[in-house]
């Protein structure tokens, strides 16, 4: 008997119309079967948004326009339609969708808004061979969806090679949860996460497509919708799109393994207008950042970096989900502020993973010891430095007793850890893993340079934001009542 093909659409889209989206939305959902009812949901990638600081980082306002339009269309037996996410590295997500455009666009659409940070979080058990854990926690709202719209950003990452459908999953979780496993298991997060609720259809916004960085990308125009109903599908031919083998993505891999969909052409039926050669040629010159720091940062700048090894088999040799990934973006951040971050600053030796032997430091070299991982034994200016690991395997985490990632805890925290240690030639900085607004504060304070997350323009809109999620959970996860 033969098994029906996925069919995934690759579709010709070069501008940012929203009523030309809406139509190839529209007809990629005939094509597709897709019929949006009940509880619709729709999850765009809004890890950081900002007009002109972080302009291709998220799902553009004008794509996630044309899909609600789309879906009004098609849609049957609605109950609700809303529009959910949570933003990344601590910023309130209220404030990334008034940044990205969203508020508007919801407003006019009379749909709803879900944050994800102020939603009361509750456990979903996970019974799938090969999961990482029995339970993981996720918002109210995904529980009581009936259909899921994945809307991802086309990107390159440098922890995961890319991040399309699978991948935007981990928008799903608040921050105490984010960060469980958000280390030498992110891989394997990700595909946990794929059991907790299915996409019923998928639409990536590739119009402009991101490389290098997550955070901070640059612009690649790539011209191009990718829609279809199954993850891995898409996510396989997004990743030939490229040039990448879908094999060399660890977290489509354990996906496919776990019988989430198929991680071959052959098993996938490409249509659409825009033939997957044609794709291809296009993207000769795309370029993805999968490097170590020791080797990402070997230029004339003044940081450098040591590697040590790290305590999981399935990754001795580095931690691609955790902290490295953490400093490349942090870096990529100052970049977006200020010139040449990695020049201006003082002299910093970043050290990450069990090292043994001397660090052989410049005079006005100071360290960071990063991450629970990391452990050294040696001596700094003279004076004996023991630095002991104290990470903890995944078994060992309770996701249940998690520790808050308060965005003002967390920048009071580092920056009390910096005043404490001002005097001193290194500083110990814990987590597992150190997050990039950490990595900020840190670099900033040791390397002497501006702080982004201080920026008076910046932060007093934040700020705001910040207060009203503080409010909203409170009410939310409390009281049960909705501030909007």
């Amino acid at each position: 008997m033969l098994v029906p093909k996925h069919k995934v659409l690759i579709v010709r889209c070069d501008a940012y119309d929203p009523e030309r989206i809406a139509g190839i939305v529209k007809q990629g959902m005939q094509e597709l079967g897709a019929r949006p009812s009940g509880r619709i949901l729709l999850k765009p990638n809004v890890v950081i948004a900002h007009p002109r600081r972080f302009p291709h980082a998220f799902t553009r306002r004008e794509f996630l326009d044309g899909v609600i339009s789309a879906v009004k269309a098609r849609a049957e037996n609605v109950k609700e339609i809303a529009v959910g996410e949570r933003s990344g590295i601590v910023i309130p997500t209220r404030y990334s969708f008034k940044q990205a455009g969203y508020l508007d666009v919801i407003k006019r659409h009379k749909v709803k808004a879900y944050y994800f940070d102020e939603s009361r979080q509750v456990p979903v058990r996970l019974s799938k061979p090969g999961r990482l854990r029995d339970n993981v926690y996720v918002p109210q709202p995904i529980t009581e969806c009936d259909y899921l719209i994945n809307l991802p950003k086309f990107k390159a990452h440098p922890w995961c090679r890319v991040t399309f459908s699978l991948k935007n999953f981990i928008g799903l979780q608040d921050d105490r949860h984010r960060l469980v496993d958000h280390n030498l298991f992110l891989e394997h997060k990700i595909a946990d996460l794929q059991e907790v609720i299915e996409p019923k259809f998928i639409a990536i916004d590739g119009i402009i497509a991101g490389q290098r960085m997550m955070l901070t990308p640059t612009p690649f125009p790539l011209g191009a919708i990718v829609m279809g109903t199954n993850s891995c599908a898409v996510d396989t031919v997004a990743c030939h799109m490229v040039h990448i083998d879908p094999k060399d993505v660890a977290h489509l891999r354990f996906a496919a393994e776990r019988g989430y969909g198929p991680m071959s052409l052959d098993e996938i039926e490409v249509a659409g207008d825009f033939p997957l050669e044609e794709v291809q040629e296009r993207t000769q010159s795309f370029e993805i950042c999968f490097e170590r720091i020791d080797d990402y940062f070997r230029d004339d700048g003044n940081l450098t970096c040591t590697v040590g090894t790290f305590p999981e088999e399935h990754s001795p040799d580095y931690c691609w989900g955790g902290c490295p990934g953490a400093l490349q973006e942090a870096m990529h951040i100052f970049k977006t502020f200020y010139p040449e971050p990695e020049k201006r600053m003082k002299r910093i030796r970043y050290v990450v993973g069990k090292v043994a032997g001397p660090l052989d430091l410049e005079g006005d070299e100071r360290v960071i010891f990063a991450g629970n991982c990391t452990s050294w034994e040696g001596r700094i200016g003279g004076d004996a430095v023991k630095i002991e690991s104290s990470y903890k395997t995944a078994s060992a985490v309770d996701e249940r007793r998690t520790r808050s990632h308060d965005m003002l805890l967390k920048m009071s925290k580092a920056l009390w850890n910096c005043a404490r240690k001002r005097s001193s030639r290194y500083i110990r900085v814990t987590g597992c893993p150190v997050s990039v607004a950490e990595h900020l504060h840190y670099l900033s304070t040791l390397g002497k340079i501006k702080n982004p997350n201080l920026e008076p323009r910046l932060m007093s809109m934040v700020y705001i934001a910040y207060w009203r999620m503080r409010i909203s959970r409170f009410l939310n996860r409390f009281l049960r009542i909705t501030l909007r």
